[in-house]
């Protein structure tokens, strides 16, 4: 696997306020995210979330690294049980009445290699479909 971090953009016809609320706030996390019980945008805040399909599920535990409120967000994203450690960075930019988001996938390389459980390309989908479908919907829907 390469070390260059995976870089996903698309823009929202949504306010900034709303995009940095469903990113940042778990009841609205919820409706286009993870199943997240608890979050806060603080540095040093930790949280954990169950996903994966239906043949193999994954424990995601994660800690809040940077906020720049409104602006950025960095968590570290790590599997319970599985040796490494990546960051997810969401950066929001003003665009007129729209919002720019920008989310960097930093890390991958740290993951097993050994299976095709931490490919790049399964983290590629679920990004796509994250922030394509899932939270594009959420937030124009």
């Amino acid at each position: 696997m390469d070390n260059q971090p995976l870089e996903f953009e698309h823009t929202y016809n949504a306010p900034i306020k709303r995009v940095w609320d469903a990113i940042t706030q778990k009841e609205e996390m919820k409706k286009w995210y993870f199943d997240i019980a608890e979050f806060k945008p603080e540095v040093g805040f930790e949280f954990e979330f169950t996903a994966g399909d239906e043949k193999k599920k994954f424990r995601h535990l994660c800690k809040v690294t940077e906020v720049i409120p409104g602006k950025k967000l960095t968590y570290s994203w790590r599997y319970d049980g599985v040796p490494g450690n990546s960051f997810v960075t969401f950066e929001l930019f003003e665009e007129a009445d729209k919002t720019r988001l920008k989310l960097t996938h930093a890390g991958l390389e740290t993951f097993p290699s050994d299976t095709t459980d931490f490919a790049k390309e399964n983290f590629i989908k679920g990004w796509t479909h994250i922030i394509h479908t899932g939270l594009k919907k959420y937030l124009e829907g």
